[in-house]
């Protein structure tokens, strides 16, 4: 609240000063009652004003009345003043104590309560909901605020924070968990192990031409079905080189689908890394490589686009002899096989090195062909005809028609039908071997394991399994510091509704995941809907009621769904880019933060000379103690150490020469607008105030 806004405020509660020439007289608690104070405090503060009217007095004139209505005003003015310059100043030096790491450090979790935060604190809770208010953010007492919220916020009341570790353990970790009992059992039974064909996952940047490499391999054109030729599902495919199978993941490479490609390298034995020739190392070819250090895959680096001009293979191997992958022609171990894709150039070379890496590995690439089989969730769907349909990798045993099939314990159905990749109907998958299989009551997640059990009879139903979710609603949701009934109670911060629909699982949880990384304290993203299969006239009713946008991936609205969303003014918007629909949501987030308010202390001056009054203030002679004076600088008037006053350097002038800036030493002339009457000995302390707008930043988004 500006000075003037607040004399605004407090002229219109207070009457005008009487003429002169009024003789009557107004009783002292009339006059305490128009200023809102008590006729005690009215009495106290008197005599500090310049008021001296007795102790015992009851009535005072009118003229004296106005005088004192004026006086009072200018003292709660500056009573405002020394409040806003004083908290100015403790902001700076909480600010100053965190950037040097002299605050105190709290741990704070992903999401806590205000009365939790308070207590991490150890501050009142007022304190804590104030700043919060500051902040943009009204919550109550038992409201969830995010880590990054808690964060900044934290910042401004001087602490420094660190995140405490999260306990929730992820159903991918789960699923690792099951995989290495499974391991773990065949590893007792050796001699009933044997080789297996070696999976291939293919990981690298946006772009750099995966799909393009498998296409060739193939010899089929799988590229001309992904919309903007970026990869939207995983897909799996088996070859055959010298003889011997090949099967190959390929997993989207744009930063939205870091989940999935963290699970295909989890079910793979083999990696191929692709990078374009000219473009080098991207932010997902550095993530890719991240999760094939992680999963300790060995791996196969393709230098894809060696045709274009601009290819540079040599600055490839030098980025990646930058993060400690040494080319063997460069004296290391990583295989590096420049290939072009568009013209099939060394893909036989990439496939023998692949072989080659493969049978370095032989020992671990084995499998028991007789058991149960056991595989991973690699892609699930509800098809209109066939119903819920699921890509698995069949990863030890073999599967049959008819094999009962459960994930997690749950009886989730039969194998009525399975096909290969290549859409033939087949009555067995071996090990290694990716099948699309019919006959699930429910589509499972993306993820699971999918095993046949010994005894069908001990699994349970899905019905009754009532901590199991279906596989849309299993998947966690994350707001930005708030669930959905929170944000709809509190209406606190700027908030985006999302009705998510997809037309595959594995995209859905893609675009949940992206989703997800939009955190912002001062703007939040809910999404109030998620499901498969095209856009319902309900969904749409639901996307009205939530204020929400509906996000339509590869999927469309009904005719129903259509003329509803345009009677409602519904946004259905229809993409079959996922990265378009992520950048996108990112720029409605944007234009819903507000711009933050920073002011910055520049400098400190001294009145020597008063040269003149104009209409707006008065020309003063001021010589600069501390730092410098700018042109348009805020300053606070203080008299003896106390705020008299605010206002604003018109002007600078050194000599006869109008000047942008003064600085400490120097002597200058200024034009001081303000209603305060400046006089000599004043102290101008100079600071500015700019809006600054908050940014989004999200990773994957430009």
């Amino acid at each position: 609240m500006t000075p003037e806004y607040f004399s605004a405020i407090l002229s219109h509660f207070l009457p005008q000063s009487p003429s002169s020439g009024t003789l009557g007289r107004m009783n002292i608690s009339e006059l305490a009652r128009r200023l809102r104070v008590s006729t005690e405090e009215l009495r106290s503060k008197l005599p500090e004003l310049g008021f001296d009217i007795g102790g015992k007095a009851i009535k005072i004139p009118d003229r004296d009345a106005g005088r004192i209505m004026n006086a009072w005003q200018d003292y709660k003015k500056r009573q405002y003043l020394q409040q806003k310059m004083e908290n100015q100043k403790a902001q700076m030096l909480l600010k100053e104590k965190v950037k040097s790491g002299d605050a105190p450090k709290v741990k704070i979790p992903p999401t806590l309560s205000v009365r939790e935060f308070a207590v991490a604190l150890n501050l009142p809770v007022a304190k804590v909901m104030q700043e919060l208010m500051k902040a943009g953010i009204l919550a109550s007492l038992n409201e969830r605020i995010d880590y990054e919220t808690a964060s900044i916020v934290s910042e401004d009341l001087g602490f420094i924070t660190e995140p405490m570790e999260s306990a929730d353990e992820s159903v991918d970790a789960h699923a690792a968990d099951r995989m290495a009992e499974v391991k773990e059992e065949e590893s007792k039974h050796a001699e009933d192990q044997v080789a297996r064909p070696p999976v291939i996952v293919v990981m690298g940047h946006v772009d750099h031409g995966k799909t393009l490499i498998l296409d060739t391999i193939r010899k089929t054109r799988v590229i001309d079905t992904e919309a903007g030729g970026i990869t939207q599902h995983i897909g799996a495919y088996q070859v055959e080189k010298d003889g011997k199978l090949l099967t190959f993941i390929d997993t989207p490479g744009h930063e939205a689908f870091t989940v999935m490609r963290s699970r295909g390298a989890k079910v793979a034995d083999v990696a191929i890394l692709v990078i374009a020739a000219d473009d080098g190392m991207r932010p997902q070819t550095r993530e890719a490589i991240d999760i094939i250090k992680a999963a300790k895959l060995p791996f196969v680096v393709a230098i894809n686009k060696m045709d274009k001009p601009g290819a540079n293979i040599e600055h490839v191997k030098s980025q990646l002899g930058e993060l400690g992958l040494t080319p063997e022609d460069w004296g290391g171990k990583t295989i590096c096989v420049p290939v072009s894709a568009k013209t099939g150039a060394n893909i036989d070379q990439l496939l023998d090195m692949v072989l080659l890496v493969a049978d370095l590995e032989k020992e671990h690439i084995v499998a028991n062909p007789t058991r149960n089989a056991v595989g991973t969730i690699i892609e699930s769907h509800v098809d209109k005809g066939q119903g819920p349909v699921a890509t698995i990798i069949v990863q030890t045993g073999t599967l049959r028609a008819s094999d009962i099939l459960s994930v997690a314990g749950v009886n989730y159905g039969k194998v009525r039908a399975m096909k290969s990749f290549d859409g033939k109907t087949i009555k067995e998958a071996p090990p290694s071997t990716p099948v699309m299989i019919l006959g699930f009551k429910e589509a499972p997640s993306v993820g699971d394991i999918l095993e046949v059990p010994e005894n069908a009879d001990d699994l349970q139903t899905i019905k009754s399994q009532a901590t199991r979710k279906s596989a849309v609603g299993q998947m966690t949701v994350k707001t930005t510091g708030q669930t959905e009934e929170e944000v709809e109670a509190d209406g606190s911060k700027a908030v985006l509704n999302v009705f998510v629909k997809a037309d595959m699982l594995g995209s859905l949880e893609a675009i949940i995941g992206m989703l997800e990384k939009i955190d912002n304290p001062y703007v939040g993203l809910t999404i109030v809907g998620k499901g498969l299969g095209n856009v319902s006239d309900a969904e749409v009713l639901r996307a009205e009621a939530a204020n929400a946008v509906v996000l339509a991936f590869n999927v469309k609205p009904t005719p129903a769904a259509h003329e509803i969303a345009r009677d409602k003014h519904v946004a259905v918007e229809e993409y079959s880019v996922i990265y378009k629909l992520f950048e996108n949501t990112v720029e409605r987030l944007k234009k819903l933060i507000p711009s933050e308010k920073i002011h910055t202390e520049i400098g400190v001056a001294e009145v020597l000379a008063l040269f003149k009054k104009t209409d707006k203030g008065h020309i003063v002679g001021a010589k600069v103690k501390k730092g410098k004076l700018i042109p348009n600088a805020i300053v606070r008037v203080l008299r003896e150490g106390k705020i008299v006053g605010e206002g604003k350097i018109e002007a600078l002038q050194s000599g006869k020469s109008a000047v942008k800036d003064v600085l400490a030493g120097q002597d200058c002339g200024l034009s001081f607008v303000g209603k305060t009457k400046i006089e000599i000995g004043d102290i101008l302390e100079a600071y500015t105030e700019e809006l600054h707008a908050r940014t989004l930043s999200v990773e994957g988004a430009k």
